[in-house]
């Protein structure tokens, strides 16, 4: 590799250095694609899990999550010898860190006003960035891709660094560069998408865009650490508080008795207006995590946002309120078949999910609820029974309540599901049912956003 190539860069340091080996930390739903694809366009990378069942699933050949094309990937870099798995980082030019950064669910910051708000737990950044101290050598490159609170970077990671003795911008460089992906299409997105990169100096910045210009075709942005944080925070809240007025909308619609998905459809034909699609709430670890680090960061500041928080993590609670009208004002005894676990459709990623949520608090009401997640049919949970199949799940059931839009569920005929179960009140959360339809076979269906039954 010539010093013109992409795995070079040059700055304060006063010298050039080549990246052929990359230590990634944590092999998770960015990590381990991050880590393959490195590995895959000829850069020597070692993954680095503390679960030692990931780094046994790896070491055999296989994956602990489910991603488009990600075992071709992932079998293949393991092939090419590029990508081994370790539970400790190892010396080398580059190290990416890539652990979740979730809130506590036990600490809380409180307003002034005395409204609490949740706090990110950043324990496993700590984590991460101490297992790189003993193998931190001059002129490495130390890039943070979890997402963070603002000035994380500088304020938290940079100090941790240069306990080793070596000061961040002179001996070494560190950057901030957020994931901006989606779970089943990571492995396109990480590539095509804009990527930007905060460094802590201009030298820093220029490093990381050196880096990831090995594998990613988007436009590759350069700013400083701090903004690049932002940037990540201001995207998924943007989307926060976008579904929170969809959910608001939802409420009011069935309030006036009006279709809130008809509703959308025609505002939406206003060419300078694109409202979301209600739900039974926020999931995932960016979208209902991330804004909360804005109110950490800025109580005072960050009221809209706060609101828009309140008013999605509240939605499991209002869709259990349609589920309770469904099954004729009490759940207490009641079979319910609870399609769909995931915190969208047609994935298998069940972090902080609404469907996860909705699915305990029936059981809280006194339901006996069998979940069914076509995605990751062998997933468990404390609190209600999952099972492997569609079958299982409708076996026996008295309610059915559609909670994720799959695929699988969108192709639903009623007739056939009539076959499977004696069920015949649908709760749909996604409003993806055609009701007429179904309302011939037989059904009485409960939709988000509409309210009251349709065909009563």
């Amino acid at each position: 590799m010539d010093e013109n190539s992409p795995g070079w860069f040059s700055g304060n340091l006063g010298e050039k250095v080549n990246f052929k080996k990359i230590c990634v930390l944590g092999l998770g739903y960015i990590g381990l694609p991050t880590a393959s694809t490195f590995a895959t366009h000829g850069i020597s990378v070692v993954g680095v899990d503390v679960n030692e069942h990931v780094l046994a699933t790896l070491r055999n050949g296989e994956i602990h999550i489910q991603e488009p094309g990600l075992r071709t990937v992932v079998k293949a870099a393991i092939r090419s010898e590029n990508l081994t798995v370790s539970n400790q980082p190892v010396e080398a030019d580059a190290f990416i860190i890539a652990v979740p950064t979730p809130f506590y669910e036990d600490k809380f910051g409180e307003t002034s006003a005395g409204e609490r708000y949740k706090l990110a737990d950043m324990r496993l950044v700590i984590s991460a960035v101490e297992a790189i101290l003993p193998v931190l050598r001059r002129g490495n490159l130390v890039v943070l891709e979890s997402t963070s609170p603002p000035r994380t970077t500088v304020d938290l990671v940079a100090p941790i660094l240069e306990r080793s003795g070596l000061k961040a911008g002179q001996d070494f460089l560190l950057a901030y560069s957020p994931e901006r992906v989606l779970p089943g299409q990571i492995l396109r997105e990480l590539i095509e998408n804009a990527r930007v990169i905060g460094g802590t100096t201009p030298a820093a910045a220029q490093a990381g865009r050196d880096l990831y210009s090995v594998f990613v075709k988007g436009e590759i942005v350069t700013t400083d650490a701090t903004t690049a944080e932002m940037v990540k925070l201001m995207e998924n809240t943007y989307r926060d508080v976008n579904i929170a007025i969809a959910i608001e909308f939802s409420r009011l619609a069935e309030r006036f008795g009006v279709n809130v998905w008809e509703a959308i459809n025609i505002a939406n034909l206003h060419p300078r207006v694109k409202i979301l699609r209600p739900g039974p709430g926020v999931g995932g670890h960016c979208i209902s995590v991330d804004p909360w680090f804005f109110v950490e960061s800025a109580p005072d500041l960050a009221a809209l946002i706060h609101t828009a928080r309140q008013v999605n993590d509240a939605q499991p609670h209002h869709a259990l309120d349609l589920v309770r009208q469904a099954a004729g004002g009490s759940l207490a005894g009641r079979r319910i078949a609870a399609l769909g676990l995931s915190f969208k459709e047609d994935v298998d990623d069940l972090r902080e999910s609404p469907a996860v949520e909705l699915a305990r608090l029936m059981v809280q009401e006194g339901a006996e609820v069998r979940a069914f997640e076509p995605n990751k049919p062998d997933a468990h949970f404390d609190g209600f029974s999952t099972v492997p199949t569609l079958a299982a799940a409708l076996e026996d059931a008295e309610v059915i309540v559609i909670l994720v839009a799959d695929s699988e569920f969108r192709q639903f005929q009623p007739g056939e599901l009539a076959s499977l179960t004696p069920a015949r009140i649908v709760v749909d959360m996604r409003g993806i049912l055609v009701h007429s339809s179904w309302q011939a076979a037989g059904f009485q269906v409960f939709t988000l956003g509409v309210g009251l039954a349709m065909g009563q």
